[in-house]
């Protein structure tokens, strides 16, 4: 045993235990956004549903995510972490559960339930990457920040990994109704794992007075739900918001996340659709044809917060660690484009596993978010990255069933769509970020 890793075992390792929960957590959160995209082609076909109205269909998540993120993160900071992530997690799990009743009707009543209980899942979710991030933010100092955000987040490609297949295999086998209940089942089940282990750091069952040091002296947030913060308690504060809408670094951070998880909600909504329709893969053939990108995403999430992390030591500079993987994964990421010029099944995947490689590398953003976050309101920030980000869960799906209507079934002009936007990205963080630093709250 080397001198290092001695030292690190000697100081402890049960921040990577909660890394461990929460990444557990994230794969089952994917899995109920994903679900409907596995269940959409024979749900559409069954419900006799346009691409317009399944695009709102799937927009319908968005919508309702987006709403939530303000209250939701002053929630978290009002709160602590622990039981607003156990009410989420319980919620979002019994609406997901409640999807399958939608094949007991017809017509407007089938497509106006589908879309409340869509709706209702993503009100349920908006405090999850918030609390992702909070609890990062309290569990690991700045030079492993990276590491963790990135594990978090690759999680949504992970899901896709595991339940692409095995959620299409229940549709093809049983029937898509029978998707949502047994997804359901089981995140109610994760809701009660989560309680019985998650705890503030100071008061883990499993924490020693080592780890505890090495986490406060590297600049983790110990103590961020054993005190609540004074503007947490009052609401959530419109001049804090002004403040963070009026930094131009986070503007740019802003409007970056909008992008990146445009090219998300593609993969969460019609990639599994375009792989069917344009592509004629079965239902079958396209949850497994999905696992390869998810894979690679997954591998480039890890990898990305690695080389973050690595630059971070060597240099010492924050902007630096989390620009380089960011610009350079959302440049690979583009290679999504090149779908429109092959025609083999293979080749269309192998673009595919290439951009969200890519893709993987460069979501960054939520260790972003924990570098720059003031600390009072790391929740409240949290849920405003989370509201720009995931107004493309809104934007996207919608812009897309209108492109493939309008090209008549095409899905040409969608992914140049998407892959713009990785070239939006890419230049909100070369040229609208600057520095990355930590917000300081002006009082006055």
């Amino acid at each position: 045993m080397t001198t290092a890793t001695a030292g690190r075992t000697a100081r402890g390792n049960v921040r990577f235990l909660i890394l461990g929960l929460i990444f557990f957590i994230t794969v089952i959160n994917y899995a109920d956004r994903a679900i409907i995209s596995i269940a959409g082609p024979a749900l559409s076909d069954e419900l006799k549903l346009s691409p317009v109205t399944m695009g709102y269909i799937f927009s319908a998540f968005g919508w309702s995510y987006v709403i939530g993120q303000l209250p939701g993160g002053w929630i978290l900071d009002r709160f602590g972490s622990k039981w607003v992530y156990a009410a989420s997690i319980t919620l979002w799990s019994t609406f997901t559960l409640l999807q399958g009743t939608v094949g007991f009707l017809t017509g407007g009543a089938a497509v106006a339930l589908l879309f409340a209980l869509r709706f209702a899942v993503g009100l349920a979710e908006s405090p999850s990457f918030p609390a992702n991030a909070r609890i990062v933010a309290a569990w690991f100092p700045t030079n492993e920040r990276g590491f963790a955000s990135a594990v978090f987040n690759s999680a949504q490609y992970f899901s896709t990994v595991i339940f692409a297949p095995f959620m299409a295999w229940i549709v093809h086998e049983f029937g898509w109704r029978n998707v949502f209940w047994v997804m359901g089942a089981i995140g109610i089940a994760v809701a009660l794992l989560w309680i019985n282990m998650i705890h503030p750091p100071r008061r883990h069952p499993l924490m020693k007075q080592p780890e505890i040091d090495y986490l406060v002296e590297g600049g983790a947030l110990v103590d961020m739900d054993e005190k609540k913060a004074d503007d947490a308690k009052a609401g959530p504060s419109w001049g804090a918001i002004k403040q963070l809408l009026s930094t131009r670094m986070l503007i740019g951070v802003y409007v970056a996340q909008y992008c990146i998880t445009a090219m998300t909600y593609f993969f969460l909504t019609w990639f599994p659709v375009y792989l069917v329709k344009e592509r004629g893969l079965s239902i079958l053939q396209a949850g497994f044809a999905a696992t390869l990108p998810a894979l690679c995403g997954f591998f480039g999430g890890i990898l990305g917060g690695i080389i973050s992390d690595g630059i971070l030591r060597r240099t010492g500079s924050l902007t630096l660690a989390r620009k380089i993987p960011i610009v350079g994964g959302m440049l690979l990421s583009t290679a999504i484009i090149g779908c429109n010029y092959v025609d083999a099944p293979a080749a269309v995947i192998g673009l595919m596993t290439l951009a969200f490689f890519g893709k993987g590398i460069g979501s960054l953003g939520w260790a972003v978010v924990a570098d720059t976050s003031p600390k009072e309101i790391p929740g409240l920030n949290a849920g405003l990255f989370n509201t720009f980000g995931n107004v493309a869960g809104i934007t996207t799906p919608i812009a897309i069933g209108y492109i493939v209507e309008a090209s008549g079934g095409s899905f040409t002009g969608a992914l140049a769509f998407v892959a713009l936007n990785a070239l939006v990205a890419l230049v909100s963080y070369l040229f609208v970020v600057g520095e990355i630093r930590r917000v300081t709250l002006n009082r006055t």
